[in-house]
């Protein structure tokens, strides 16, 4: 017992230690901001690159034929009257694994109009956590402007199972209200069911609207119990959960960050080669679309491959390192403490 509780005094030091690597990232947000803003007016069209800028000195593969390539290229666009770059969070996406996994195709008309992702953290002494916010321009799906999705971070060792503490961890995830626009909601589908008379035996064929798979889910993330003891029954909640949690730490981490070099393909998911084959042959049963299946009502976010996800930042675990679906945490909040534009 002595060692273990000289174990436990370890974790708090170190949870200490995460503490503090999460109010430096705090702190550094602010200088990422000017280059997140520079990049938006980039991918808007409000600003245009001097040619000084668009030079790639450091790019040293880049060969004379590709230069010459991408200069024609500029040309065109000087031509054309195209601003900026259209659907470029919509291409960043689909070239990422696990968020392409996500995409339907009623999702990728929606997802033209998606012109900016951002991160926002929070580092108060009762609340820590990230946000994340997509900007949407005017479009006929919906009215929102901006939708979020908060994830609440535990720096410090869970006080039910101390000595388990592999760092910081997301314990919860809240999502915002879509405010859909008649007709345009493409998380429901309509589908015909046939029902019969128990007493005549007439068959009559009825149209019910049901829950479908969409990225747009991604904002209606499973419930996690306030109940530090209770625990999450449902399997596929707790999958939809833990890949919840991944999809948050990739956009942080990677995804933003790096969007440009997801647009162009130079990086892929850092966890991509983590996912394991299980379940994926299971999949040759989705063709079955048949109408009398009230399994359509159950139709929700189809969780990518993953687990838990742990991530260096100055240390084994930055903030947010570890993903565990079912934890207790209380409720998030969208007020950050500093923000990225």
């Amino acid at each position: 017992n002595a060692l273990r509780n000289l174990q436990a005094e370890h974790h708090k030091i170190e949870a200490s230690f995460f503490e503090e690597v999460h109010a430096l990232e705090c702190r550094y947000l602010s200088k990422y901001q000017p280059l997140y803003e520079k990049r938006l007016n980039i991918i808007k069209g409000a600003y245009e690159p001097t040619e000084e800028e668009s030079k790639c000195a450091f790019d040293e593969d880049e060969t004379d034929e590709q230069a010459k390539k991408d200069k024609e290229e500029e040309g065109k666009k000087d031509e054309g009257t195209t601003v900026g770059i259209p659907e470029f969070w919509l291409q960043v996406f689909k070239n990422s694994d696990v968020l392409s996994e996500l995409i339907k195709e009623q999702d990728e008309e929606v997802l033209k109009h998606l012109s900016d992702v951002r991160i926002t953290m929070k580092n108060e002494a009762n609340e820590k956590g990230f946000t994340i916010e997509f900007e949407f321009t005017p479009n006929e799906y919906f009215t929102n402007t901006v939708l979020t999705k908060f994830y609440e971070l535990r720096t410090g060792p869970d006080e039910h199972e101390p000595l388990a503490y592999e760092g910081p961890e997301i314990i919860k995830s809240k999502g915002c209200e879509i405010l859909w626009n008649k007709g345009k909601n493409v998380t429901m589908k309509m589908v015909k069911k046939r029902q019969k008379h128990k007493n005549r035996g007439t068959i009559r064929v009825v149209t019910k609207e049901v829950q479908t798979d969409s990225f747009f889910n991604f904002f209606t993330p499973p419930t996690v119990p306030d109940d530090p003891d209770a625990e999450m029954e449902d399997s596929d909640e707790m999958r939809m959960l833990a890949a919840d949690f991944e999809i948050g730490h990739m956009l942080r981490d990677s995804i933003v960050p790096k969007a440009v070099l997801y647009y162009t393909g130079e990086v892929a998911d850092e966890d991509d080669g983590e996912y394991d084959e299980e379940g994926d042959e299971d999949d040759e049963d989705d063709d079955d679309d048949d109408d009398d299946d009230d399994d359509d009502e159950h139709e929700g976010q189809a969780a990518p491959r993953g687990g838990h996800h742990h991530h260096g930042s100055g240390g084994k675990h930055g903030p947010g390192g570890k993903s565990r679906g079912g934890k207790q945490g209380g409720a998030g909040q969208q007020q950050p403490e500093c923000k990225q534009q």
